[in-house]
């Protein structure tokens, strides 16, 4: 009898299928005995790029040995979240400064003619400029901007004074009132014939095309950092761009640590009010400021700026302030935010304070703020009493009873979220950025730091700190220890993730 030729065909699946069944069956020792064998050799030899690649022994140690044992979970995690060198950005970087050569001789050599670069202070933070390979400048004004209620009416009124360009750059860019707020002033911008260019890091900031599209047809030039462009960094979501800038001009720069959202303005109930700082400076360090975004544009866009100012002019105001601009990141051949911020801690006679949201340090910052403490400095760290994070937080308390012993002074802010990352370091220095106390801001984030070598200026965060201070609690000896054995060993085991936190 001649069967339908659905049925057959039917039956014809099954047979393949139930072959391809038996077939599995009797190699499946054989299959899993060579998966496990290609898993490890795949765990070997990515142990091997991370003992030679990985910037701290502590991260090589946790890697090799996670790679060896579980390589099955470990060897995909390594290509997302472990590796600490950025293909690409510094032949971006090269390149960019090539094409910018002349500017930066007729820059170097405008300022010095001016008298815009002051002396060497070997005794000063600024020993370190070399890093950043920008120079400390003279002639420049300051303004401090504290909460989004000075920060973002100063922003946006600048820009409203564009006349040539606008170039904006955040880690994160709410689609929302606020976010609308910086879009409609690009925009009205862009239809007067500025060129206005943003830049936002696609990890922090998630903008649909309503909010993009409405800014390009205006002719605005929207980019998205684009950390995983090359083959070699497809997967590579670790690295982002934490830099908060904008340059009207090549005149007026504004740098913190406030990113565009309602919640950086205390509208989200979630956070209630949110503390921050921000800085507007003008003179020739506008155009150092203005190098950093360049040089990122140049790896987003795959196209150098032109038609940028680079003469250094000095602040209207007649300010003599000296201020250097520090980005730093995962390109740098040395860790320049490390360094920089070892040696402020290392220069510290009196005081130094430091705010900071996410406090995670390395052992060497530990040690330093110790050696501090120990030599008379009064140092005092000013983290959330309620982070955004819980690992963070967890993590801090671990700290506290290595703090405490040396006499270092912690203290909780209470009044709301407290997201700003400053530092006064006696009673002339300080500085105003994007970068946190922890192993990312150090190693994986583009970063941006303002210092500041100005006693009035030192002054005034100060006392904005004392105030914060005065709106925080200050932590007991033995707060850590009186807590819970589960607490304190889930800080510990956080504690240990810190190089990804």
């Amino acid at each position: 009898m001649k069967l339908p030729d659905g049925f057959r065909r039917w039956l014809g699946r099954h047979e393949r299928l139930d072959r391809s069944a038996r077939f599995l069956r009797r190699h499946r020792r054989k299959l899993t005995g060579t998966i496990v064998i290609v898993a490890h050799l795949l765990g070997a030899l990515t142990s091997v790029k991370a003992i030679m690649e990985t910037r701290t022994s502590q991260g090589a140690i946790a890697w090799a040995i996670s790679l060896n044992t579980i390589p099955y979970v470990a060897v995909p995690a390594y290509w997302v979240f472990g590796r600490s060198d950025f293909h690409g950005y510094v032949t971006a970087r090269r390149s960019e400064r090539e094409k910018y050569q002349h500017f930066w001789e007729e820059f170097d050599a405008t300022l010095r003619e001016r008298g815009l670069v002051p002396e060497p202070d070997r005794a000063g933070p600024f020993v370190v400029e070399q890093l950043a390979q920008l120079p400390a400048t003279g002639g420049n004004d300051a303004e401090l901007l504290v909460d989004g209620d000075e920060t973002f009416p100063s922003i946006l009124e600048g820009i409203a004074r564009a006349e040539d360009y606008v170039l904006v750059q955040f880690y994160i860019i709410r689609d929302d009132p606020t976010g609308n707020d910086l879009k409609d002033a690009l925009i009205e911008r862009a239809r007067h014939g500025v060129r206005c260019h943003l830049l936002y890091d696609e990890i922090g900031s998630k903008l649909p095309d309503s909010y993009l599209d409405p800014l390009r047809e205006a002719g605005v030039a929207v980019l998205p950092f684009n950390t995983t462009q090359g083959d070699t960094n497809r997967f590579q979501i670790n690295f982002r761009n934490h830099r908060k800038i904008v340059v009207v001009d090549g005149r007026e720069a504004w740098v913190g640590g406030l990113n565009v959202g309602d919640e950086y303005k205390g509208l989200d109930p979630a956070f209630g009010y949110w503390r921050d700082t921000h800085m507007r400076v003008e003179g020739p360090v506008v155009q150092t400021v203005q190098v950093s975004f360049a040089e990122d544009w140049q790896w987003a866009a795959k196209e150098v700026l032109e038609g940028l100012d680079w003469d250094p002019q000095p602040a209207a105001s007649g300010a003599d302030m000296r201020l250097l601009c520090l980005p730093s990141g995962p390109v740098d051949p040395l860790e320049t935010c490390t360094l920089f911020f070892l040696h402020a801690i290392g220069m510290a006679e009196e005081r130094l304070w430091i705010a900071s949201p996410y406090f995670v340090p390395d052992p060497q910052f530990i040690s330093a703020l110790q050696l501090a403490a120990l030599r008379g400095v009064d140092v005092k760290i000013l983290v959330p009493d309620e982070g955004d994070s819980t690992m963070v937080d967890l993590s801090a308390w671990s700290f506290l009873p290595e703090l405490h012993d040396a006499g270092i002074e912690v203290h909780r802010y209470t009044k709301g979220f407290m997201h700003h990352k400053v530092v006064v370091i006696d009673d002339r220095y300080c500085t105003i950025g994007t970068a946190n106390f922890d192993n990312r801001s150090f190693r994986l984030n583009f970063e941006v730091t303002m210092g500041v070598d100005d006693r009035a200026f030192t002054a005034e965060v100060a006392a904005m700190l004392e105030q914060d201070f005065a709106d925080a609690r200050k932590v007991d000896k033995g707060e850590f220890a009186e807590k819970s054995g589960w607490f304190r060993f889930w800080s510990r085991v956080s504690r240990l993730a810190a190089p990804v936190q």
